[in-house]
């Protein structure tokens, strides 16, 4: 088996320098990675009712790849082996864990996985420090350690830039650009020693990127100071999908605008105009008087199935029409995110992909 170390002990080249980089999530997958829901205070009052919907996008998923479940103990498995059962999940793809989390949010504590084919390890991952968005919901120091014990479970190598850093708060076309947030990454309650430029060169260090593009604000609702994920995603190459609002009145609306105006003016790391798709915004989802960071934009993009959060409304139909467009080689599944967005995220916030490594 390979030796997982540490290759950023030593002063040892950058993963850019050895040739590595972040596909695209519609770039081929060897597995999907979770962290099982079990904080109740994540979704005070409703935990229950979130267990059938996430067992069914297991279900989705891994008719196509693997699923890799991080879980507390015994008891947890035997939960979730329930859970699954009960919707039908052929349990010979899915593979837990023993690896305690504090919360569910695989994507912002879950490894990035690096790729270079040509490479003798072929694979490595990328250990960010993760600081629960600045702080929020301490503690999370089951959640930090998360990357290293997956490293050190498939026997791969990893780096440790040292800087705070997050999965839904980057976007890959996997040629070559990175799209992120000015709210989020330049937010100082994550890396207040570093300016743009300075987080611009981890990026590229870090995910082997050497073009960023910067958009603004993030969705109402959100507590992660305006993750990638909620807002614009890469379908392809050149081509994005972003959420608009229309209703003029919703605060949503002006933000969201702005965005949109900025992905019209971008061009990819080849010089290309980006292409852009606009997606609806379902109507406002309030819970107990809080507005929640509902968006069709937390899709995730599996092997054989696209996987989009709806939320019981009118431009559910609608929104999984145009993702269906975008992605004419797979399955676009929606299933009911009203009870999850409780918990201030969804389908792509929960998960994190590995990629397979391809010649």
């Amino acid at each position: 088996m390979l030796q997982s170390v540490d290759l950023s002990k030593g002063g040892l080249l950058t993963p850019a320098e050895l040739g590595y980089y972040f596909p695209a999530e519609f770039a081929p997958q060897k597995a999907m990675w979770l962290s099982w829901p079990h904080k109740e205070e994540s979704w005070p009052g409703k935990i229950q009712t979130i267990y059938t919907p996430y067992a069914q996008f297991v279900k989705e998923v891994s008719l196509g790849q693997e699923v890799h479940i991080n879980v507390a103990d015994v008891a947890m498995q035997a939960f979730a082996t329930k859970q699954l059962e009960l919707v039908g999940v052929r349990m010979d793809r899915i593979f837990f864990h023993f690896f305690p989390t504090n919360d569910a949010w695989c994507r912002d504590h879950g490894p990035a996985f690096l790729i270079n084919p040509a490479a003798a390890i072929p694979k490595v991952l990328v250990k960010w420090n993760y600081n629960a968005w600045g702080e929020k919901y301490p503690p999370h120091d089951l959640d930090n350690q998360i990357p290293i014990r997956i490293a050190q479970a498939l026997g791969i190598p990893y780096f440790t830039p040292g800087m705070v850093m997050e999965g839904g708060s980057v976007e890959f076309n996997g040629k070559g650009t990175l799209l992120t947030s000015k709210a989020c990454l330049l937010n100082p309650n994550r890396n207040p020693h570093l300016n743009q430029a300075q987080i611009e060169k981890y990026l590229c260090d870090y995910y082997g990127v050497q073009h960023i593009l910067w958009v603004g604000d993030g969705i109402l609702g959100d507590d992660t100071d305006g993750h990638i994920d909620d807002i614009t995603r890469f379908v392809n190459a050149d081509t994005v999908v972003t959420v608009v609002e229309e209703n003029k009145e919703d605060g949503n609306y002006q933000i969201l605008r702005e965005n949109l105006h900025l992905l019209q003016q971008m061009r990819l790391e080849n010089g290309k105009q980006l292409n852009v798709v606009e997606l609806p915004m379902p109507s406002p989802v309030i819970w107990e008087g809080q507005r929640l960071p509902a968006s069709y934009a937390n899709f995730y993009i599996a092997n054989e199935v696209v996987v989009v959060p709806t939320f019981r409304d009118k431009n559910d139909q609608h929104a999984l029409d145009i993702l269906s467009g975008c992605f004419p080689t797979r399955r676009v599944v929606g299933i009911d995110s009203t009870d999850i967005i409780w918990g201030l995220g969804s389908f792509h916030c929960l998960s994190q992909q590995e990629p397979t490594v391809t010649s």
